[in-house]
């Protein structure tokens, strides 16, 4: 069964590409999306130093461009992943009423007990980002098939 999910951080720049990157190369076959909660960096590329990192472990993500989070996203997905709590709440402010996608932290599915993707943006700790991002992403693709 094909998977449709989004990845959603604050400005689609770090986290939620890398996550949409990560997962795409695990599982071509998923429709796989990221956007933001913020529009700061529509239509602009990943962070370059995220890229480069990704690139690094032979992720490309040259392709992605940032958007913002819609409520239309709710029916577009089967599940929407936040890399934060607060991008979650943010995120759950756009549900449409009666709809029921679930919405869910990214690490849930990373079995070491973080609560959170940090954002590499201000931590920059790109690599470390990766290894989370990628751990997450083993782990729902177990979940998930």
């Amino acid at each position: 069964m094909t998977q449709r999910i989004l990845f959603v951080c604050i400005g689609n720049i770090c986290r939620s590409p890398s996550a949409h990157a990560v997962l795409r190369a695990l599982r071509p076959d998923w429709q796989i999306d990221s956007a933001g909660t913020s529009d700061w960096h529509a239509g602009e590329a990943p962070y370059a130093p995220m890229q480069t990192a990704a690139k690094a472990r032979g992720i490309s993500m040259a392709d992605l461009r940032a958007r913002q989070v819609a409520s239309a996203d709710f029916d577009r997905f089967d599940l929407i992943l936040a890399m934060d709590a607060q991008n979650l709440t943010r995120t759950e402010a756009l549900r449409p009423t009666g709809n029921d996608t679930p919405v869910h932290l990214f690490t849930d599915y990373e079995g070491i007990a973080d609560d959170h993707v940090p954002d590499p943006y201000y931590t920059r700790d790109f690599e470390g980002c990766l290894d989370l991002i990628e751990a997450c992403a083993k782990g729902l693709v177990a979940r998930l098939g």
